[in-house]
């Protein structure tokens, strides 16, 4: 499973670039560091509730709107991974997991 931070990460890169915009003019509307924006997108740094408001705000989206794309990509993800456990089990042999 991805951790929460990388598909936060993945969000916020989409959008800026999206957006035409750099880590640079990011980093100027919300007040925070290039390096610490950059960390964050990459899924280094865990952001603060507060930190995603500014980063949302810098973007010009509701910070609802952010947190229900990573949302999305996690049920993604979720759902992936729930189809890949069941076909390893299917291919171990395992009749109730085909039921399923």
């Amino acid at each position: 499973m991805t951790a929460m931070r990388q598909l936060v990460g993945e969000v916020l890169r989409a959008r800026r670039m999206a957006q035409g915009l750099t880590l640079r003019d990011v980093s100027g509307k919300a007040r925070v560091s290039l390096g610490y924006i950059s960390e964050v997108e990459r899924g280094q740094k865990e952001p603060s509730s507060e930190l995603l408001a500014a980063l949302a705000a810098a973007l010009d989206v509701p910070l609802s709107k952010v947190l229900l794309d990573v949302s999305s990509l996690l049920e993604v993800e979720e759902a992936a991974e729930a189809h890949i456990a069941s076909i390893s089990s299917i291919a171990r042999g395992d009749v109730s997991a085909s039921a399923a």
